[in-house]
């Protein structure tokens, strides 16, 4: 799990590695939140309407020829930032951020969940602020979560 990552957009073809860096990401590091949708589902969700609707980018270890990472925008809305639990800390977090900035210039929001407090540092140490707190009514996962908000 050493080497170069190359960031580029995802492709059709790398919809299922995708789809399995998200589940393991999520798994590892939201163990207590449920998710309202199956693994089957989640990959189709990636396949069908991720990849080619959003504006979606991978994390490519060279060496090892597969996705380590992924992130999506939708304008303004840094909406799935996953990296594969044996590649956190490792500094893909911080690319994809710095890439999410140029990408959006303007500023950027996102949403994590209020359990997920080392997003919560991650975030803040790239210059995020809590700006909103909500009881989870409004996500798919009835989990209380938090807005953050980049402003350049």
């Amino acid at each position: 799990m050493t080497g170069k990552v190359v960031i580029r957009r995802a492709t059709g073809p790398d919809a299922a590695a995708t789809a399995d860096v998200y589940l393991r990401s999520f798994t590892a590091a939201l163990p207590t939140v449920t998710r309202p949708r199956s693994d089957d589902e989640v990959r189709d969700y990636i396949r069908d309407v991720v990849i080619p609707h959003r504006e979606t980018w991978v994390a490519e270890s060279v060496a090892e020829g597969r996705v380590v990472g992924l992130m999506v925008l939708n304008a303004d809305l840094l909406s799935q930032l996953y990296l594969d639990p044996g590649w956190r800390g490792r500094g893909l977090g911080d690319r994809f951020v710095a890439l999410a900035k140029d990408r959006a210039p303007g500023g950027l929001h996102l949403w994590t969940f209020q359990v997920n407090k080392p997003a919560h540092r991650f975030y803040e140490r790239h210059g995020f602020v809590a700006e909103e707190y909500t009881d989870g009514s409004g996500n798919e996962e009835k989990e209380p979560d938090v807005r953050y908000v980049w402003r350049p």
